[in-house]
């Protein structure tokens, strides 16, 4: 049973994760906020089943039975209600603030994550009836086998072979299997046990058929629907205009003229012949703007096959002989290509997410400077403005012209819906039209409405603003997401303050409470999910989003666990007092610093295998202090639940503070350092009470 829940919630999970991305624009910021929330609520409801179980004093077949065929039914649920509640409470494809973003989290992951942490508790006390010898690190270690099999299973089968209901139905079947295993045991049956089984079966599979319904779009209609491992692809049609949707935001669109032209003609009027062009993801109509300067070859870099599949499906995109696609990701790209070009040209989103941002910092400046011709170009483009420049975007674009101006010598900004940078290392022209009909290139949105919307004064007027004190935006110190967060605030005229105060609130009053050891498996928590963090968000920067090796990661990290735990439960005897977890507290820090040297010794040369072997050592020692807690408490049930719900708290808030607060404002490496600090406070507690009976009870603040 534990194994069939462990399965099902770590798919669950995921496409959680997946589908708020889509229906919220989201980036890691949102992913933060769903995970801490979970893990919080699961911290949660692992007390409330400590403190029910008291007053209990056992718990039932029958309840375990209940729980969790409720819980097999629960996930796709779940996924609807997201779908259909989005466009009930939120205006259709309106941006949705901080504050509703979170409560909306709340309230629809919730219900599932109480009965998620209740159950582990209330499983190990029924177990426990029947073999009273049986020890929490004994269940620890059974639902980390679980959730390494449901990553496992989610991240190298599921994905690529059913849709997210699908995937939530057949998950959902093994517990329920597992269920019906428990009532053959038992040998018990009444009508409403039948109902019950009869309605949680109709669900799983009845579910699944509504996954292209609760698709369709408020507006128009679905034409086309795919899940691929890098998202989910979706086609809309509004009478004669189609739109491509990637992970829910537009991406190509057959009537987006002015875009096109935009992106296209503003850096390649500045080249005498552009030949060679590199085009790293793109929009609709800008292959026909291209063919007006007869290229020798494009390279269109896009990651996703299923992407450009869709594109020529719906002619959104043209086959031309000179136009070579290539599936992989445009940074990594680079790094193994010795191509030179005539023009680069990027076509992606504004930078709120760590992949994105990513084509935004100096290491990807200086890599494009090195594939670029002495009189190449450099495009790329972020959202523009009118008349006015809120400060968070006025610091996002003097972040980029910091960064950008180190690599070139000439970088012009144009404005408009969109604020170009033109970068170069020869002078450049911003009379765009001239340009063109020097070139003799026809235009319809340029030729007739450039110099009434790209004055003069407007083009000074834009690099007047420039703030040449601004921070630039490195690899390591992703100083543009820390920027995106706030404009996210200032949208809306809200503060994150209230929310943190609020955190830093509930967590102060949480650790003055607990006990050393549940401090320990706190912090514990809290490295293991920081560790994880940093290390998909390094292999982001140095690596790119290759979805297998990052499959590969999260489940390493699942998957160090087990023998973490099976570990410490052997040694547990052998090592008195807190001897033990103060030696995994000495081993955390040691790995965390090993990191901190070689992110800043290799950096992009740090081989890959690295990141999974830390990934696997971090985890392991964090799994081998969980039994060596439990000994130092006797082994009750109580214990075991609130060391359950320590490790679930500490996840939680590492999980939050290391992706919203600490990688964005301190950079990866201060971020790490940061780590270790925690680390060495748990270390400080445990030397100190080092000898002391095992019934200490003096709380940590």
């Amino acid at each position: 049973m534990v194994v069939a829940t462990g399965i099902s919630s770590v798919v669950t999970q995921l496409l959680t994760i997946r589908e708020f991305l889509v229906q919220f624009n989201g980036n890691e910021f949102v992913i933060a906020l769903i995970l801490f929330i979970w893990l919080a609520l699961g911290g949660v409801g692992t007390l409330m089943a400590g403190l029910a179980l008291k007053k209990l004093q056992k718990a039932s077949i029958t309840g375990l039975f209940c729980l969790s065929l409720t819980m097999a039914a629960m996930p796709p649920i779940q996924i609807l209600a997201i779908r259909f509640f989005r466009d009930i409470f939120f205006i259709p494809g309106s941006s949705v603030g901080f504050y509703p973003t979170l409560l909306f989290i709340f309230f629809t992951v919730a219900p599932y994550s109480l009965f998620l942490g209740y159950a582990l508790p209330y499983t190990l006390n029924l177990i426990r009836l029947v073999n009273p010898d049986y020890s929490g690190a004994c269940l620890y270690m059974t639902d980390n086998l679980g959730d390494m099999l449901g990553g496992a299973l989610f991240s190298f089968v599921l994905v690529f072979i059913v849709t997210p209901i699908q995937a939530l139905g057949l998950s959902g079947l093994i517990l329920f299997a597992s269920c019906l295993f428990l009532l053959a045991k038992e040998a018990w049956l009444r009508f409403s046990t039948i109902l019950f089984i009869f309605v949680t079966l109709s669900i799983l599979i009845l579910s699944c058929f509504l996954e292209t319904i609760s698709l369709t779009p408020y507006h128009g209609e679905l034409v086309h629907y795919r899940e691929s491992r890098f998202g989910r692809i979706e086609v809309h049609k509004d009478k004669e205009q189609f739109t491509l949707f990637v992970e829910g935001n537009p991406l190509f669109s057959t009537e987006n003229i002015s875009n096109a032209e935009e992106a296209i003609h503003y850096p390649l009027a500045q080249i005498k012949k552009a030949d060679k062009i590199l085009l790293i993801s793109a929009q609709g109509g800008m292959i026909s703007e291209l063919e007006k300067y007869k290229p020798e070859i494009v390279d269109y870099v896009e990651i996703d096959p299923k992407v450009t599949s869709a594109l020529f499906r719906f002619n959104l995109l043209e086959k031309k002989p000179w136009l070579n696609i290539i599936h992989k990701d445009g940074r990594a790209f680079l790094v193994e290509s010795d191509k030179l070009y005539d023009a680069i040209i990027i076509n992606l989103p504004e930078p709120e997410t760590f992949q994105t941002n990513r084509f935004f910092t100096d290491g990807f400046f200086a890599l494009a400077r090195d594939h670029l011709a002495s009189n190449g170009v450099l495009s790329f483009s972020i959202q523009g403005f009118d008349s006015y420049l809120a400060e968070p975007q006025r610091q996002k674009l003097s972040s980029l012209y910091n960064t950008v101006k180190d690599y070139f010598n000439h970088v012009v900004l144009l404005p408009g819906m969109r604020t170009f940078f033109l970068c170069s290392n020869v002078p450049m022209k911003t009379d765009i039209p001239y340009l063109l009909e020097q070139k003799m290139i026809p235009t319809s949105y340029i030729s007739g409405y450039y110099h009434g919307n790209l004055t003069r004064q407007r083009i000074s007027y834009l690099n007047k603003l420039v703030d040449h004190a601004a921070l630039k935006n490195h690899d390591t110190s992703p100083y543009l997401m820390r920027v995106m967060f706030s404009q996210w605030f200032s949208k809306f005229s809200t503060s994150p303050k209230i929310f943190f105060i609020t955190l830093a609130f509930l967590t102060s009053l949480y650790l003055f409470f607990i006990k050393k050891e549940e401090f320990v498996l706190f912090s514990t928590g809290f490295m293991t999910m920081g560790s994880e963090i940093m290390v998909i968000f390094a292999f982001q920067i140095f690596f790119g989003y290759i979805y297998f090796q990052i499959g590969i990661i999260v489940t390493v990290f699942l998957a160090g666990l087990l023998p973490g735990a099976w570990l410490g439960n052997r040694i547990k005897t052998r090592l008195k007092g807190t001897t033990g977890l103060a030696i995994i507290d000495g081993v955390l820090i040691f790995l965390v610093g090993l990191f901190v040297v070689l992110i800043l010794q290799a950096g992009d040369r740090m081989p890959l295998i690295f990141l999974i072997l830390f990934g696997f050592a971090v985890s392991m020692a964090c799994g081998s202090q969980f039994p060596l807690a439990l000994n130092l408490r006797g082994d009750k049930s109580s214990a075991a639940a609130s060391f359950f719900s320590a490790d679930l708290m500490g996840a939680a808030c590492g999980t939050l503070i290391t992706s919203v607060v600490m990688i964005p404002y301190l950079g990866i490496v201060w971020t790490a350092a940061g780590l270790i600090c925690l680390k060495l406070a748990s270390l400080t507690i445990v030397i100190m009470s080092n000898g002391k009976t095992k019934q200490t009870t003096f709380p940590v603040l």
